[in-house]
């Protein structure tokens, strides 16, 4: 059977339904199969601990596309498969239960899971993991006032359902391994932004400390246990430790693999024929130094279009910023660039810290490799992302003076 003319996409996320939607409006009029690991059709996955949690947004908001919009569009969307295997030398990918479905072009949007919680309990039916829909459906029902809450882990994922728990008046503690949240990602000077923005909303922070165990009664949660022995009692837990990208498929294909899926700036594998975007992918950035791999909401919006029209032909070089953004309470903020952990050498910020109404640089080697805004909306992001773009080195001293600009530090 011919493969010509046939676009395969494994994931069901909004990397892989971007990419779809793409190659529609770029008029490419050729078989697109979209192969979704779950039930439901594509959802970005922002809105679980964002706006649907919060009760802000309604639950179909969080759907790429309304299911009858894939029919309407000619593309085979296929939920509940699984792919269990990649045949690049036949040009072919493997689901469960044998069938082999051959293609021309196949693009990898796997996106990550969450790194589970390796102690005794967490495998009770109330600890959570916020990576799936149904868990957010499930938190709208139990977030009510006096219903506890136990958040393991400090990153985004951690602070924002804390933020979500406190608003739906829950009570809510935190429990992080490092000293401050964020520390890994911000850094001290931004960790404690947020650890004194959570403690005034009553959020209890137990910071320095590692999880033993959960304790359940009849398959309920009843405690988390500190390695130190305290007991917090909690209804329900949810656990935000990281993610890692889900590359087992591109592994034993034999794709180069660099921390991800390694690609080039058109998101091209080493295989010509198969790309990879979003969460997996491992890009050699035209900007940014070195190979990135982000896991942001921003990447699969972006990154699924540039590797459709890649895979057309098209000459692209997908050189975006990564971006991200958060809500918490009434603290909003934007980051752009790219300031791993061990990737910069000083932090400076500049404005109302107190306040929250400020900025902060991330610096390596004098040059602003990162930054961000908090409640700083006139300005925005704009003029951060363009100091990051520039290269240029800057002043630390002027770069934390309001009065100077930015483009002049």
């Amino acid at each position: 059977m011919s493969t010509e003319g046939v676009f395969v996409i494994v994931g069901g996320g909004l990397a892989g339904a971007k990419a779809a939607e793409t190659l529609r409006e770029e008029g490419f009029d050729g078989q697109v199969v979209l192969l979704a690991a779950e039930d439901l059709p594509p959802y970005e996955r922002p809105p679980l601990s964002k706006g649907y949690l919060l009760g802000a947004d309604e639950r179909e908001k969080a759907f790429v596309h309304p299911l009858e919009w894939y029919s309407g569009h000619d593309i085979d969307l296929r939920l509940g498969v699984r792919v269990t295997a990649l045949h690049p030398g036949d040009h072919q990918v493997e689901v469960a239960g044998g069938e082999r479905i051959g293609y021309e072009k196949l693009l990898l949007a796997t996106g990550s899971e969450p790194r589970r919680l390796d102690v005794p309990g967490a495998e009770l039916d109330a600890v959570y993991y916020l990576r799936e829909l149904p868990h957010a459906d499930h938190l709208l029902d139990v977030l009510e006032p006096g219903h506890r809450v136990a958040v393991i882990g400090g990153g985004w994922i951690g602070l924002e359902v804390a933020a979500a728990a406190r608003t739906h008046g829950a009570e809510v503690t935190l429990i992080e391994v490092a000293d401050l949240p964020l520390q890994g990602v911000m850094g001290a000077k931004v960790g404690r932004v947020f650890a004194d923005l959570h403690r005034e909303h009553g959020v209890s922070l137990r910071l320095g400390s590692e999880v033993r165990e959960v304790i359940g009664d009849n398959g309920r949660v009843v405690a988390v246990v500190t390695a130190d022995g305290d007991e917090i009692m909690a209804d329900t837990v949810v656990v935000g430790i990281g993610v890692r990208p889900v590359i087992d498929l591109a592994v034993a294909a034999g794709l180069d693999i660099d921390d991800g899926v390694a690609v080039d700036a058109a998101l091209r594998t080493s295989d010509p024929d198969v790309y990879a975007a979003g969460d997996i992918a491992s890009m050699d950035h035209p900007v940014l130094p070195g190979r990135v791999r982000v896991e942001h909401w921003s990447n699969a919006l972006d990154g699924g279009p540039a590797a459709a029209r890649s895979m057309l032909g098209q000459d692209v070089s997908y050189d975006r910023l990564p971006y991200f953004f958060t809500d918490q309470y009434d603290l909003g903020m934007e980051y752009i660039g790219h300031a791993p952990p061990g990737g910069y050498d000083d932090v400076v910020l500049r404005g109302d810290v107190e306040g929250r109404v400020f900025q902060a640089f991330w610096l390596d080697g004098g040059r602003v490799v990162a930054g961000m805004h908090v409640n700083m909306w006139d300005d925005g992001i704009a003029p951060i992302e363009a100091l990051v773009r520039s290269g240029q080195t800057v002043e630390p001293e002027r770069l934390s003076d309001p009065e100077t600009a930015l483009d002049q530090a």
